[in-house]
């Protein structure tokens, strides 16, 4: 809670400010700051437990509260935050002016794509700040708290990038999907103790860009931020968790129910274009729904600490596996949907 207050605070502070440069700049710098404040709240006794031998391995979860990896995961934390954002500042809101801080209402665009794409990333931010602060040895409240609360805030200064810009502006439906990214993650810890229920992220290249470049990417790493048209969201459902435990059901095969959408050039509709020989070109907007095999990495048995983390890392993506689309009112199948 202390995140939201401080980037609140953070608007009023920043609208003083005449160089929107130097407001990005500040944002960058005080994001990680956030994440520290909100991390450090660890009590007393738990730092009096740090001097105590960890009998784990280094990339196993601390089963005690150790100084050295918690100062580790902030200084990790900082900076993936702080070179993510610049990054971004680089792909996304680089060519485009800069305004006063304003409010937009975009429920409509993308046909909601951009929505899904809030919640998975405040979610999966969100899981990766959980599973550090676990490693770190703090106890599963805070963690879940603290660790969960990262993508809220993450996303936080993203929207306040947005508020900035001639292009956008700060929304409060991106603000609610990112509650609710959140709010899937911290409540599955508390009711299950695991996620048994995942959010996951697909991308495959479309044709559009090449009509648009500009606003739907020049490039394979701008279209995956960019093109809506090649990206899905998933729902992954761990069938074995929801079973009695003497179930001999594979534990790491799911069930991923997916959503995405095709045809779009525009964030409301489709502008008009012409093809190479000067004819005009139409697209037809639609909706696109999936059901699919996946396989949850996490479930995977391993007895290396290594393959575990890499697991746990990549672990947001859909594992390409077949599948039926349902589309325009027409069912087709696929043997490997990504």
């Amino acid at each position: 809670m202390n995140s939201v207050v401080t980037i609140t605070n953070l608007l009023f502070f920043t609208s003083s400010i005449q160089s929107i440069r130097s407001i990005r700049l500040l944002l960058l710098i005080v994001f990680p700051l956030i994440s520290l404040c909100c991390a450090s709240q660890i009590d007393s006794i738990s730092l009096a437990k740090s001097d105590k031998v960890i009998p784990t391995k280094f990339l196993q979860p601390s089963n005690t509260f150790s100084k050295k990896r918690f100062a580790l995961v902030s200084a990790t934390e900082s900076i993936l935050a702080t070179s993510t954002l610049l990054a971004l500042n680089q792909l996304w809101y680089k060519n485009y002016p800069q305004t006063s801080f304003h409010t937009f209402n975009d429920n409509a665009e993308w046909m909601q794509m951009d929505k899904c794409g809030h919640v998975i990333t405040a979610y999966t931010v969100g899981k990766y700040g959980l599973r550090l602060l676990e490693w770190g040895g703090v106890s599963k409240k805070k963690a879940v708290w603290y660790g969960g609360l990262t993508g809220f805030a993450y996303l936080g200064v993203v929207e306040v990038f947005d508020g900035f810009s001639e292009g956008w502006g700060f929304s409060a439906a991106d603000l609610t999907a990112n509650v609710i990214g959140v709010g899937v993650l911290i409540s599955q810890e508390y009711l299950w103790k695991e996620q048994r229920i995942g959010l996951k992220f697909s991308f495959h290249k479309t044709p559009y860009p090449s009509y648009r470049p500009t606003l739907l990417g020049r490039n394979w790493q701008e279209q995956v931020l960019k093109d809506y048209n090649g990206q899905t969201y998933w729902i992954s459902l761990n069938i074995a968790s929801f079973l009695k435990k003497q179930s001999k059901f594979p534990k790491f095969v799911n069930i991923a129910l997916g959503y995405g959408a095709n045809g779009m050039t525009g964030a409301n509709s489709n502008p008009l274009l012409y093809n190479s020989i000067g004819n005009s070109i139409t697209f037809e907007r639609s909706r696109q729904y999936y059901l699919s095999l996946d396989i949850d990495l996490t479930k995977v048995k391993t007895k290396s600490s290594i393959l575990k983390s890499i697991f746990e890392t990549i672990g947001f993506l859909k594992f390409p596996a077949p599948g039926i689309q349902f589309n325009n009112n027409h069912f087709s199948g696929c043997w490997l949907m990504y």
